[in-house]
């Protein structure tokens, strides 16, 4: 059995442009030829990934940070957030003038009608702010949420809500997920499917919240872009992501 690639998308697949090297394609072409199984690893919900999955022929990945993973097409984990808890996230933040956006696995939809931190990470990702609709999370399924405030007042919720978590991806955004779920816990799920041990793993990663994955993966590649956590964590170190970073991590490793 070949070995199961875990690859975060934003820093690690796409570079500084949000576009997918050739270069990677190329090398994820190669590493499918030489019997290595492709999945992706990612804080982006299923939605947000499709151009992607089509771009590179996947069809195995872990999404919201491990809240919603999918093995060949196949729904086998999901996890959505507790109502009654975020509903408390919700009132607290408001109070503060912090915006939160809900994800589900179709649509992003927003607290506010509009929010120039919102607009300006959500942009980031290549899409526009999202529609605001009142109550949303009380009446759908929430697989990650969004909080919109800087670093600085990041701490105040970790403290009044120990049992979530809160991973900064964004200059003015952090992701609010479950305690004790991350990518990690998603691709425990995942390799039960697929027959993988975790000692067959490599994770490829870059931001704080592919931290713990690298922590549990057989070997991990923290991009020359990423962040110094990551580094520190990982059991390899390639080049910047712009610079052809996968490739030659690919190359380092005998993927290809």
């Amino acid at each position: 059995m070949g070995k199961l690639l875990l690859l975060d998308i934003d820093g690690t697949l796409m570079n500084s442009k949000k576009e997918i090297p050739q270069s990677a394609k190329d090398a994820l072409i190669q590493a499918r030829a030489n019997g290595h199984e492709l999945a992706i690893a990612t804080g982006r919900g299923p939605f947000m990934i499709k151009r992607v999955l089509s771009e590179l022929n996947i069809d195995t990945f872990i999404t919201f940070n491990g809240q919603y993973v999918v093995n060949k097409g196949e729904l086998i984990h999901k996890e959505a957030l507790d109502t009654d808890t975020l509903s408390k996230i919700v009132e607290y933040a408001e109070q503060r003038d912090h915006p939160i956006v809900f994800l589900t696995d179709e649509r992003m939809v927003s607290t506010i009608d509009y929010h120039p931190d919102i607009d300006e990470g959500i942009k980031s990702l290549k899409f526009p702010h999202p529609a605001m609709i009142e109550d949303f999370h009380l009446e759908h399924e929430v697989y990650q949420a969004l909080l919109f405030c800087e670093e600085a007042d990041q701490q105040q919720y970790h403290e009044t809500f120990g049992n979530m978590e809160f991973v900064r991806w964004h200059r003015v955004s952090c992701d609010i997920t479950p305690g004790g779920r991350s990518k990690a816990s998603g691709i425990k799920h995942l390799i039960k499917a697929t027959g993988h041990g975790i000692e067959d793993t490599i994770a490829f990663g870059d931001g704080l919240n592919d931290v713990q994955m690298m922590e549990i993966a057989g070997v991990s590649v923290a991009m020359g872009n990423g962040e110094e956590e990551v580094k520190q964590v990982a059991t390899h170190v390639t080049d910047h992501v712009d610079n052809d970073g996968l490739t030659k991590a690919f190359k380092q490793l005998g993927l290809i």
